[in-house]
């Protein structure tokens, strides 16, 4: 366990971060930490522990009878009521957002943090704790690779009624601008940015919270910072006080006495940076996004973001991510590369024949996986009694294209494919998500989900127009001779 910072220290680290590598991380031994709730005012204990690759940031309530886990994602935030709390069934765990920028930060991709209270401690207001007790953990790096979210076209939140706007734009490594104004005199108009992850020790993490006076007096009144001190926050005075208004606001945080300095800022500290406050916001933003669960590729720019809003973005962002996993499929069409089996020889295969040869070629094929396409024309005969005059490529046969080059997958296991047929028995979860229009080109993607039993072949079809998922379902099919009896070919299909 370490001891606490003292709030008027600043730490600058030099040690070599993970980030650089494009492996996952994790750390190399437990370390502990100790502190005070800041709305509980109860103490807590924290301790991070490595974990294995894949397994991501999650908290386990040690204090609870069950010791339940909360995963650290998007999904389970529950509230951002000063602070972002994130809850699992009955369990939640509160201001997870500095610790959350420290693992983000450095690099640190899966840990377990076992926690005995409902909050993580506030400590000085930053993550510069945070930061220290990893770095003296260590750092192990893992074998499998980091997983990004990738930002290739603008996304962006918007709140009208506060005016917080975050966007994000595409870049090759991550960056974050924040930009801020409270309509304050006193604490103006700042920007802060991290154009480099790797300077986030120096340069954010040891940048504390602030709130302004008037905040900080209804906190007080209304007993919602309990474990709150001046040790803690940065306190931006927005209103004059009087030598009496000062002594009853120091007993009320335990302090002998405080004092307003030339600066506006309540008690006796001095600012890291003089636009510490908004390198903080950067700093929220961090731990918000760290919810997304993956490291980012992108450059953010927020503009007078809160929790609130930096929660929303993230699930904009965790949006794109799972959008993106699906994508990552998507075959590489080369128009001009040598196609697998041209149309002749997809006709050796496949029965059909005009107007029901919906398989145009084979651009790739393994032990698990097919794709061909099928070049969509206005030509086709459908399309006179389809939608005439605006037609759509149905939908049926774009399950049929795709059973089609599922044929060919489960044939090109048999050793005379010429003599096989494939019966499609069962399609499940089929979903249309953009129409097929004329003059696209339809890329179907056919995998195995199971190995082929007993004839029986059980694939997952997906159809794109470019990088857009157009139908996908799950199809299963039986191998049939053709020779074989036609009621026992019947008999199958039913």
């Amino acid at each position: 366990m370490m001891n606490v910072l003292p709030h008027s220290s600043f730490i600058i680290y030099h040690s070599s971060f993970p980030i650089p590598t494009m492996n996952q991380h994790t750390i190399q031994q437990p370390v502990t930490i100790k502190g005070i709730g800041l709305h509980t005012g109860h103490e807590v204990t924290m301790t991070f522990h490595p974990a294995e690759a894949g397994h991501g940031v999650k908290f386990q309530r040690i204090d609870l009878a069950e010791k339940p886990f909360i995963k650290a994602d998007v999904s389970q935030v529950v509230s951002t009521l000063r602070g972002t709390t994130i809850q699992q069934g009955e369990a939640h765990v509160s201001t997870v957002e500095h610790a959350l920028a420290a693992l983000f930060g450095m690099g640190i991709d899966n840990v377990l943090i076992e926690i005995d209270g409902p909050e993580v401690p506030i400590l000085d207001g930053s993550a510069a704790p945070f930061v220290k007790v990893l770095e003296q953990a260590g750092f192990s790096e893992q074998p499998d690779e980091r997983e990004f979210l990738e930002i290739t076209e603008p996304i962006r939140y918007f709140d009208e009624s506060t005016g917080a706007e975050l966007v994000a734009v595409p870049g090759d490594h991550f960056q974050v601008t924040t930009m801020i104004d409270f309509n304050s005199k006193i604490l103006g108009q700042q920007y802060a940015s991290l154009a480099r992850v790797e300077d986030f020790v120096k340069e954010i993490a040891p940048c504390r919270t602030f709130v302004f006076l008037h905040e900080l007096e209804y906190l007080v009144d209304h007993n919602l910072i309990k474990g709150g001190d001046l040790s803690n926050a940065i306190v931006i005075v927005d209103r004059l006080m009087n030598q009496d208004e000062l002594d009853a606001l120091a007993k009320k945080l335990n302090k002998p006495s405080v004092k307003i300095d030339k600066e506006g800022i309540l008690n006796t500290i001095e600012l890291f940076y003089n636009n510490e406050p908004a390198r903080h916001k950067l700093l929220d933003v961090l731990g918000d996004l760290a919810l997304v669960g993956k490291p980012i590729k992108g450059k953010i720019v927020a503009t007078k973001p809160g929790h609130t809003a930096n929660v929303e973005f993230a699930k904009l962002l965790k949006k794109a991510l799972l959008e993106q996993r699906r994508l990552k499929g998507v075959p590489k069409y080369d128009p001009n590369a040598e196609p697998v089996y041209n149309t002749m020889e997809v006709a050796k295969y496949l029965p059909h024949r005009y107007p029901f040869l919906l398989v145009d070629k084979i651009i790739e094929i393994s032990d698990n996986h097919v794709v061909g396409v099928k070049n969509v024309t206005f030509n086709e005969a459908f399309f006179q009694g389809h939608f005439p005059g605006n037609p759509v490529f149905p939908g049926v046969l774009q399950l049929e294209a795709l059973a089609q080059a599922g044929g060919i997958l489960a044939l090109s296991k048999v050793g005379d494919p010429g003599n096989w047929d494939t019966y499609f028995v069962k399609i499940d979860g089929v979903k249309f998500k953009h129409r097929v229009s004329p003059g696209d080109t339809l890329i179907l993607k056919m995998e195995l989900t199971a190995p082929i039993r007993r004839g029986l072949v059980q694939m997952h079809g997906t159809a794109y127009v470019g990088n857009k998922v157009v139908s996908e379902g799950e199809l299963t099919a039986q191998i049939v001779k053709r020779i074989e009896k036609q009621e026992e070919v019947a008999e199958i299909v039913a």
